[in-house]
C-alpha cells in the first residue's frame, strides 16, 4: 500500500511539474513576413511598387506567466545575415524578460550576405521589412505593443535609428504601433532630408571606437544635430573595439579584405531619391573614388560585457522593467 501510495504521488509531482513547465517555459516561434524590395531611390521617393517578397523571423519568447505579454526587440541582422552575436544578445535580452524576435532580410531574397556586393539589398529596404515586423508583433498576442523597440546591427543599424524619422513613418510606418526605442550597434549613419525630425522615443547607438569599417565619426555628427534639436539621443563609444565587437566567435582582430566600405565618401540624398556624393557633386556609386574594399572586424569581450550592461540598463528603463 505504502509503495502505491509512493508511486501515485511521485506521479502527480511528475504531472504538477509537467504543468508547470508549460505554464511557465518560454517558446520560439516562426513568423512569415510580407514585404517588399524596394530600391533607395524607390524608398526615399515614397513608392510601393516594390518587388513582393515573403520573409521569416523566429520570435524568442522569455519564461514568464500565462497571460503575460512581453516587451519585444526587432533584432535586424547585418551584411552577413543572422549570426551568433545576435542569438547571444537573444539570451541575454530573455534573460530579464524582454522577448525577441530575429528578422531575416535574406534568406526569403535568396542571399547569404551582402559583405562582397553590398548592393544585393539596400539598407533602407531593410527598414520597410522592420516597419512590417512591427505590423506583425503589434498584433500577436504575448507581445505588449506599446513596448516593442528595434535593435539593428551595422547594415540593420540603419533600419533601427533612421526607423525613427517621422519622414519614413509618415511613408511606410506601421498603422497598428510606434516603436518604443530605437537602438543601433555600429550602424552607418548618412544625412537625409528631414532626417532631423524624429520620434521624441529614445534612440540609443553603440559604436566602436577603433571601427574602419563603419566609423562612428559620422553618427556622432548625426547625434549632435539631434540633440541640438532635443531629441532623445546618445551615442556610447567603446575603446580599442572593431566593427563586430560584440561577435564572441571572431578573434580579436581579423580582416575582411573583400568587404565594400565607404569610409571615405560624403553622402547625402538629394533629389529624386538620390544619394549624392558630395566630393564630386554626382550621384552616389559603388564605383567612386571614395569608396575601397578591406576592413577589420574583431572582438572586444571588455567591450562586449560593458554593452550588455548598457543595453541592458537602456531596456529595463525604457519598458520599465524592475530588476531582480
Amino acid at each position: 500500500m505504502k509503495v502505491v501510495k509512493s508511486l501515485v504521488a511521485g506521479i502527480a509531482m511528475v504531472l504538477a511539474s509537467s504543468v508547470c513547465a508549460q505554464q511557465y517555459a518560454g517558446r520560439t516561434e516562426v513568423h512569415p513576413i510580407q514585404s517588399m524590395t524596394l530600391s533607395t531611390a524607390q524608398f526615399l521617393s515614397g513608392k510601393t511598387d516594390g518587388k513582393p517578397v515573403t520573409l521569416a523571423g523566429e520570435l524568442r519568447l522569455p519564461v514568464g506567466k500565462p497571460g503575460t505579454k512581453f516587451p519585444t526587440l526587432i533584432a535586424v541582422h547585418g551584411s552577413s545575415g543572422i549570426g551568433i552575436n545576435i542569438d547571444r544578445w537573444a539570451h541575454e535580452l530573455n534573460s530579464i524578460g524582454v522577448a525577441v524576435f530575429l528578422l531575416d532580410s535574406f534568406s526569403g531574397r535568396g542571399i547569404t550576405s551582402t559583405v562582397a556586393d553590398q548592393g544585393l539589398l539596400d539598407h533602407l529596404a531593410m527598414l520597410y521589412d522592420t516597419y512590417r515586423a512591427l505590423d506583425l508583433l503589434a498584433t500577436h498576442p504575448m507581445v505588449d505593443p506599446q513596448r516593442i523597440g528595434v535593435l539593428g546591427f551595422s547594415k540593420g543599424g540603419v533600419a533601427s535609428v533612421y526607423a525613427a524619422m517621422d519622414r519614413f513613418n509618415e511613408a511606410y510606418g506601421s498603422k497598428k504601433a510606434r516603436f518604443a526605442t530605437y537602438m543601433a550597434f555600429y550602424p552607418p549613419c548618412y544625412k537625409y532630408i528631414d532626417d532631423e525630425k524624429v520620434d521624441a522615443k529614445p534612440i540609443r547607438i553603440f559604436h566602436g571606437e577603433a571601427d574602419d569599417y563603419v566609423p562612428i565619426a559620422p553618427c556622432r555628427d548625426y547625434v549632435s544635430r539631434l540633440q541640438a534639436r532635443g531629441a532623445d539621443v546618445s551615442i556610447i563609444g567603446y575603446a580599442d573595439s572593431y566593427h563586430g565587437f560584440d561577435s564572441q566567435t571572431l578573434p580579436p582582430k581579423v580582416s575582411l579584405p573583400q568587404a565594400q566600405q565607404a569610409v571615405k565618401c560624403r553622402l547625402e540624398e538629394g533629389a529624386g531619391g538620390s544619394i549624392m556624393n558630395m566630393d564630386t557633386g554626382k550621384p552616389f556609386g559603388r564605383t567612386d573614388a571614395c569608396t575601397g574594399v578591406g576592413a577589420t572586424v574583431g572582438y572586444n569581450k571588455d567591450a562586449h560585457m560593458k554593452a550588455i550592461e548598457d543595453v541592458k540598463r537602456e531596456v529595463k528603463a525604457v519598458f520599465k522593467i524592475e530588476s531582480k
